[in-house]
């Protein structure tokens, strides 16, 4: 089935897509950017970059951490950063459900194209 995938450019901040919006539910799934990063098989350096990425995009931090300790330390989103996603995932849904109809006849066309070379008996050469 086609599905709809998402970019946003926030002009001039950057872009954020489905990998920075799943890293920040991971965040705040796991509690950790180290097990956000583990999860989608990337070091906490390179989730750490993103995130940085986004707090620089909204001029202010999308998680907050907390230090180690007894207790171990951790991360959550803040209210910006749930936000974001909110947000991201609404225009997702909107978006999707605004071209299903488009998604849909495209999927139906190459159905038919692949449905067609498997009928079409094979060239002969003259």
């Amino acid at each position: 089935m086609a599905s709809l995938s998402l970019r946003i450019d926030l002009v001039p901040t950057g872009r954020i897509g489905p990998g920075k919006i799943e890293l920040l539910e991971k965040i705040a799934a796991f509690g950790s950017i180290s097990a956000a990063g583990r999860a989608m098989g990337m070091s906490y350096r390179r989730a750490w970059e993103l995130v940085e990425d986004i707090n620089g995009m909204f001029g202010q931090p999308v998680i907050e951490r907390k230090a180690g300790g007894r207790h171990g330390g951790g991360a959550r989103l803040t209210t910006v950063g749930l936000a974001l996603v909110t947000r991201f995932r609404a225009i997702e849904q909107a978006a999707a459900e605004a071209a299903g109809a488009h998604l849909s006849a495209l999927q139906a066309e190459v159905a038919q194209g692949a449905a067609a070379d498997r009928t079409e008996p094979p060239a002969q050469d003259a």
